[in-house]
């Protein structure tokens, strides 16, 4: 396993860190099986694990909670909130108010006092940037977070939180956690070099692409992934994305091949090999999933492998782009951009 700084924290942290949203409801994981995989993965180096709230409605947090008793102190522990929880409107985003309630029912669920880190699961359009990193700045204070981060956060949106720190003197973000993956490399324009000037750490979600760089979806198979069965639109491969996506996993399969690497080697590979990036956050819902995973916890790409990858899928280029998360909402909503 390779060790990493964690932006200007100090902290080392494994290239691979094991997220846990597939905890409970969402990958059907039982609380025996969740305690197997984090076994696993702290056995073979793993020591930052990654969850949130709205995870199976916080069952996630619980089971983590259950699976690190008697060794938090070994673990880098990072939670998120913002996301709805429930039906409640005042149940969500980055206000103080929320942020305040929601962290002490993370760490109740947890069974911990503290979090190594707290990151803002989405930015909350309709709160301020000061509000939110004025209660974040109180709690790490207060010692409950230790650190704090945004998740998903648009560019413009990273620099002007940095910007809001330093004018109101609040501590400020230290990471941020964006998708990317070869076939999402659109962070590659405008985020990674916003979080290299201000020296954030970024833990990358999604690495493998929804499981299209699993190795499970090729052409001429049916597509039977348990993403596919809850997102059916985004494996349709009658859609132009999606052909566009398959074509390129059977390149990046050949790739691969000629290398010696599994195609989810060469995926999780490209994602570390970035500077900008810290970690690459696996989501295994299985022990075979962790395994297959963890080899290649030391892959390290050559740079004629890394030359084939962009001829494949270019630099700055995302092959879903309609299925980010950090489109500014003047794109989504056409009410936005109209007086």
């Amino acid at each position: 396993m390779q060790y990493r700084t964690l932006g200007r924290t100090g902290v080392q942290v494994s290239s691979l860190a094991l997220g846990a949203m597939n905890f409970g409801k969402i990958g059907h994981t039982t609380q025996d099986e969740a305690t197997a995989l984090v076994d696993a993965a702290l056995e073979r180096g793993i020591n930052l694990i990654d969850t949130a709230d709205m995870y199976s409605d916080g069952e996630s947090e619980e089971m983590v909670g259950k699976a690190i008793a008697g060794r938090r102190d070994d673990i880098v522990l990072a939670t998120k909130a913002s996301m709805p929880m429930g039906d409640e409107r005042n149940h969500q985003g980055g206000s103080r108010r929320w942020l305040v309630t929601e962290l002490d029912n993370s760490l109740r669920r947890l069974g911990v006092d503290h979090v190594d880190l707290y990151q803002i699961h989405r930015w909350d359009p309709t709160t301020s940037d000061e509000e939110t990193l004025s209660a974040l700045t109180d709690l790490q204070r207060a010692g409950k977070i230790r650190y704090f981060g945004s998740s998903t956060f648009p560019a413009h949106r990273i620099v002007q939180a940095q910007w809001a720190a330093r004018e109101h003197h609040l501590s400020r973000y230290v990471t941020e956690q964006p998708s990317y993956s070869i076939l999402q490399r659109g962070i590659e324009t405008h985020v990674l070099p916003v979080t290299e000037e201000y020296g954030l750490g970024v833990l990358a979600w999604s690495p493998l692409a929804s499981g299209w760089l699993s190795g499970a979806i090729r052409e001429g198979r049916e597509i039977t992934t348990s993403r596919s069965k809850f997102m059916p639109e985004r494996f349709d491969t009658a859609i132009p994305a999606n052909r566009a996506r398959l074509d390129a996993v059977e390149q990046l399969a050949e790739v691969a091949d000629e290398a010696g690497l599994t195609l989810i080697q060469l995926a999780l590979g490209f994602v570390t090999a970035h500077p900008a990036v810290t970690s690459a956050i696996i989501g295994p819902r299985t022990l075979d999933h962790l395994h297959s995973q963890l080899g290649a916890a030391d892959t390290v790409l050559s740079a004629d492998v890394l030359d084939a990858i962009d001829a494949i899928v270019a630099p700055g280029v995302d092959l879903a782009a309609h299925e980010k998360y950090d489109t500014p909402p003047a794109l989504l909503d056409p009410s936005l951009r109209r007086r």
